[in-house]
């Protein structure tokens, strides 16, 4: 009989087919529209080799890491009836993750990208399948302490209004939301009742001004502002300057744990450290504590390709938070 899980993640799961481009067989530029990658049209270019990476994706990197972090865990989530569908089942289930809510949809794809890796950065291509998204019913001995709620389809924007429905039937659970590209763009008027809900909500420095309208420059604001939202513990990811969380009584800043070598590729350090941070919370650390635990696992999973191969288990966190340079700790944001 399977186990009452501590933590239950939702959202979407896909096929990752990585491309390692050769580096003189593509660049980059930039214009007022961003960074762009070219590479020559209308011809046959070399490419260095492909990995296929099953069972990727926001929620499903965070619940390899949930289990590698000694918590039980389950998985809501979408596949068509086809090869990669069962891929993917078969590979959560290889990382302990159980898989009783995992819907099968008769007669659809599963959901195959392709990431174009050049350098140590990426370019993905993504298709969401259109899926019959429903919410399902959860025995009392089915219930978790967490919920993480992460990215999923533009098809799915009722689907909120079903998880939403059901915690507010279950007070008790505590909700982590990491919003994905569409729940971002449905606004926080559509999505307000999420955010209200959210024990902790974790967006990088540009995803806060975009979701809460704020400053920039002005840290305090976008924390304030997700605050205003109804979010209990705020955090803001800042790429090389570190991360913020505020709880509403205080407010850190922790920096980067410091890489042992180039990053090979990015992909999932975003997830690697949203997941671990509310991991560490869900395990009974401080939001001190969960601080210095997250930089890690992003650390660590930057020295591999893909989002899961480098995320490691607590007594690993443990390891590198003992050997850490004296200045890794959260201090009071200025």
């Amino acid at each position: 009989m399977a186990q009452q899980p501590e933590i239950i993640c939702i959202g979407d799961i896909v096929t990752d087919a990585f491309i390692k481009l050769i580096d003189d067989k593509a660049v980059t530029y930039h214009n007022d529209q961003g960074k762009w990658l070219a590479m020559q049209f209308g011809t046959k270019l070399p490419f260095d080799h492909a990995e296929i990476l099953e069972a990727v994706g926001n929620a499903a990197n965070a619940a390899v890491a949930f289990t590698r972090l000694g918590l039980t865990t389950a998985f809501v989530t979408n596949v068509g009836d086809d090869a990669h569908g069962r891929d993917m089942v078969s590979a959560l289930q290889k990382e302990n993750i159980d898989t009783r809510f995992v819907r099968i949809n008769a007669g659809k794809k599963s959901n195959y990208h392709y990431v174009l890796w050049y350098k140590e950065e990426r370019t993905i291509l993504i298709k969401h399948e259109e899926y019959d998204y429903h919410w399902p019913h959860l025995r009392p001995d089915e219930t978790p302490k967490w919920v993480y709620f992460s990215s999923i389809s533009d098809h799915a924007i009722e689907y909120h209004d079903q998880v939403c429905e059901w915690l507010e039937q279950n007070p008790d659970i505590k909700l982590a939301f990491q919003p994905g590209t569409f729940q971002m763009q449905a606004g926080t008027d559509r999505l307000k009742h999420l955010y209200a809900r959210s024990e902790v909500a974790i967006l990088n420095r540009e995803e806060a001004v975009f979701v809460t309208g704020g400053d920039y420059d002005n840290l305090h604001d976008l924390l304030d502002r997700m605050h205003g939202l109804g979010v209990k513990i705020a955090v803001i990811t800042d790429g090389p300057d570190g991360a913020y969380a505020s709880d509403g009584s205080q407010r850190l800043k922790m920096p980067l744990y410091p890489d042992p070598s180039p990053p090979k590729e990015r992909t999932g350090a975003g997830d690697a450290f949203a997941s671990t941070f509310v991991a560490a919370l869900a395990k009974g650390n401080s939001l001190e504590g969960a601080l210095q635990w997250a930089p890690i696992n992003s650390m660590n999973v930057v020295q591999h390709t893909g989002a899961q191969a480098g995320l490691l288990n607590e007594e690993s966190i443990e390891h590198y938070l003992k050997n850490s340079p004296h200045d890794y700790r959260p201090t009071p944001m200025e």
